[in-house]
């Protein structure tokens, strides 16, 4: 068993070291240690779009799409809280998160972005089907850019 003074002595070398991560294990225990990541707090928003405003039809021109048509179909967005990588997975081989279809809740993870090499999960604000991912995996984005079309 591992004593809480060793215990201690191993955190402090964490905390001095460049190491992010470190494991100590005995005959009968094993301990992961990781740096906690000293990024921004995260939250999402998620943003309903603006209005949409028809012009007058001009006689030759085809009819416009009625104004209450556009805003239903619009429904809200997840945007980024912060710059960085997209990731739809945890991981390359693993499920997108929130694929076009999937019916999400409040607090749902729906993506991963990188930032300063800490692994930020975004979780949506509200309940909804995902209608559209619109940023591809792997993609740089930046704050407020939507990411997904949610329909209540």
């Amino acid at each position: 068993m591992i004593d809480i003074a060793t215990l201690k002595e191993y955190i402090k070398v964490l905390e001095d070291s460049t190491l992010q991560a470190m494991e100590l294990s005995d005959e009968t225990d094993t301990i992961r240690l990781e740096k906690a990541c000293e990024a921004p707090a995260v939250s999402t928003v998620a943003v309903a779009a603006p209005p949409v405003t028809a012009a007058a039809p001009k006689a030759d021109a085809p009819a416009a799409t009625p104004v209450a048509e556009l805003s239903a179909d619009s429904g809200k967005t997840i945007n980024a809280p912060i710059v960085g990588v997209f990731y739809a997975a945890p991981s390359p081989d693993s499920e997108p998160y929130a694929p076009v279809g999937k019916r999400v809740k409040k607090g749902d993870t729906v993506c991963i972005i990188e930032a300063m090499k800490c692994m930020n999960e975004i979780q949506a604000e509200t309940d909804g089907e995902i209608v559209e991912v619109l940023v591809n995996n792997g993609e740089l984005v930046e704050y407020d850019q939507p990411l997904f079309k949610v329909k209540s």
